[in-house]
């Protein structure tokens, strides 16, 4: 890969930790969602392996619509005018605002943010492009609710960071303002698959045949999978809000986000591009637990906060 990184986190700590957590997703997540788990059944493990997730002190949680969707909203005590459109990931067939509270919430908290969580409509049920149709209506309520441009970042991880992107992209096909900044972790941008990592360790969260089970059913019959409406790698990028990649090094989606970081950038986008060694897809779900997830959270809200979010 000839992406440059920017940036490459600390190094190790935490090995036990790690060991255990590696070990533990190996096992409950790759092991289990994914063929021949029903979705049903992968959205139950996701439920439970989520279930223990503690309210943060200092930010209040409430149920709430958004353009016609459940969202999760999670606000601090003294937040600022910025709200975060937190799309959650899960290969577009499992995971919602319930499931990725770790996540929402420690950036409420650390960027006192507003972060709302959206419940975009999942395939099998509803292919695309109904996740996509959901963000960009997402989007506009929050200029209706009052929000400038400027004071919207629009976020996501895995599947989430796909519909982060691609919702900018759709954003401004149709002559509507970009947000302030795209934030995604380990973002899906081609489903081809053609290129993904090896990771000598292994990648202990994603298998394989999950990957090709969500593209089966994500994707429309007739539509080629390098169709930028799905794979933003192959889009014109011009014009795309700044954009932060952070990815693990022990990820088959690695490469990725090293292609995308370089594509966005010969087309004159704002990239930054940071690599985390010795972990794995979305470890920033492991906020408040893992001291690489905490840091990770704090680039984030200084990204932001050098563009005045």
């Amino acid at each position: 890969m000839t992406a440059s990184a920017e940036f490459t986190a600390p190094a190790q700590d935490q090995p036990l930790l790690r060991s255990v957590l590696r070990g533990a997703l190996r096992l409950l997540f790759r092991g289990l969602v994914r063929p021949p788990m029903p979705i049903a059944g992968q959205r139950a493990v996701l439920r439970l392996l989520t279930a223990a997730t503690p309210p943060l002190r200092g930010v209040s949680r409430s149920a709430g619509t958004l353009g016609g969707r459940a969202c999760e909203w999670h606000k601090p005590q003294s937040a600022r005018g910025t709200v975060l459109l937190y799309l959650h990931g899960g290969a577009y067939l499992i995971g919602g605002p319930n499931t990725h509270r770790a996540i929402c919430a420690n950036l409420a908290k650390r960027g006192q943010l507003q972060v709302c969580a959206l419940d975009y409509r999942l395939a099998p049920e509803h292919p695309f492009p109904a996740a996509s149709e959901d963000a960009v209506a997402a989007f506009e309520a929050l200029l209706e609710m009052g929000y400038k441009p400027e004071q919207i970042v629009i976020g996501g991880d895995s599947a989430g960071g796909n519909l982060s992107l691609i919702t900018s992209l759709r954003l401004r096909d149709l002559g509507l303002p970009q947000p302030a900044a795209l934030v995604c972790f380990s973002p899906v941008v081609d489903f081809t698959g053609e290129q993904l990592h090896e990771p000598p360790a292994g990648d202990p969260l994603i298998h394989r045949a999950w990957v090709e089970q969500a593209r089966g059913l994500y994707c429309p019959p007739g539509i080629r999978l390098d169709d930028p409406a799905l794979s933003p790698l192959f889009a014109d990028l011009k014009g795309l809000a700044p954009v932060l990649i952070q990815v693990g090094e022990d990820e088959i989606l690695r490469n990725d986000s090293l292609r995308f970081a370089d594509k966005a950038r010969a087309a004159g986008v704002e990239v930054r591009l940071q690599r985390y060694p010795d972990l794995w897809h979305v470890f920033q779900a492991h906020a408040g637990m893992l001291k690489a997830a905490d840091f990770a959270l704090a680039e984030v809200v200084s990204f932001l906060r050098e563009r005045g979010c």
